[in-house]
């Protein structure tokens, strides 16, 4: 009786343990539902969920790097979407984090981030300066957009407090509010195509501009070091874009916080590579990421054991 009654436990407690393998459940932070990481987030989570032993994955929408930072650095996140400048803040203790500094892990380099700043015929704006006494959304609180944007607008002379009245939007109210003219222009750091800037320059009646930004660049780097680069968005990446707008861009990566297991973030990384297609298949900026951008990438965060561990295995050495 006894030995049957331990054999009984003994079976419970292995369907217990193979329960809980089953539920290892993986928040991805990304940022707004007009932006570029919330689908490829999902397509991530997807991926995830199918093709990894005993995983759940959701993608979460979110305000962005700067808030995405402190959902890891509380543990309310396992994966999270940044632009390298915020992370650089995070991990520092710097800007918006003086009083956390946020423990994380480079997983994998993702995406450059090219900053557009959008408005459109009739607004009188053809140059950075011609943003003076306008209305500008500069991105929501709580975006990495919000930090680059401040940045850019300081490197070229303008006062975010004085210069210009300061919306603090996401990129798809921004969108909508530039097509009701309850704005003069919008500022977003994103992957090309940028859905809500496709949505304006689709729009019956509507011309696009984006504005030139890349004179601003020297500034930035002299101020905040080498994590931006020049860029551009080629002409007919956007309906009516006629011409090629220089930039400023900043590499946008996938961070996990320090204490994830070295196996678990093994599987992740190997998981995300080998079904990548299925990633760039819900948005085309997934083919940056690739085994070659890891080294070129620039992050200034240190890179997870289980991520070196995958990469080390292909051939490419990040750390």
């Amino acid at each position: 009786m006894k030995r049957t009654v331990l054999a009984a436990l003994a079976v419970v407690c292995f369907m217990a343990g193979a329960h809980a393998q089953q539920q290892v459940r993986l928040s991805i932070s990304t940022g707004g539902t007009g932006g570029v990481w919330y689908p490829m987030g999902g397509a991530m989570a997807n991926v995830l969920s199918k093709h990894m032993p005993n995983a759940a994955a959701t993608a979460e929408v979110t305000g962005g790097s700067v808030d995405n930072m402190k959902l890891l650095a509380n543990r309310k996140t396992e994966l999270a979407f940044s632009m390298v400048d915020v992370a650089w803040e995070g991990m520092n203790g710097t800007g918006k984090f003086k009083d956390t500094k946020v423990a994380m892990r480079t997983l994998a380099v993702v995406h450059p981030l090219v900053m557009h700043v959008v408005t459109v015929e009739g607004r009188g704006i053809d140059k950075m300066p011609d943003l003076k006494g306008k209305r500008i959304s500069t991105g929501s609180p709580g975006s990495g957009t919000e930090v680059m944007a401040l940045r850019i607008l300081e490197a070229h002379g303008i006062n975010p407090d004085k210069d210009i009245t300061r919306e603090r939007l996401s990129v798809a109210e921004a969108a909508n509010a530039l097509k009701d003219r309850k704005i003069d222009a919008f500022m977003h750091a994103a992957g090309i195509p940028l859905p809500s800037v496709t949505d304006v320059a689709a729009t019956p009646g509507l011309k696009i501009k984006l504005i030139d930004h890349a004179a601003g660049l020297e500034a930035m780097r002299k101020k905040y070091g080498p994590i931006y680069s020049a860029g551009k968005v080629a002409k007919g990446a956007y309906p009516g874009h006629e011409r090629d707008n220089q930039t400023v861009n900043v590499w946008g990566v996938l961070f996990v916080h320090e204490t994830m297991s070295e196996k678990l973030a093994y599987d992740i990384v190997k998981t995300l590579f080998e079904r990548q297609q299925d990633i760039v298949n819900a948005h085309r900026e997934a083919a940056n990421m690739t085994l070659e951008n890891q080294t070129i990438g620039a992050t200034a965060v240190p890179w997870h054991p289980g991520a070196v561990k995958y990469f080390a295995e292909r051939g490419i050495k990040v750390n």
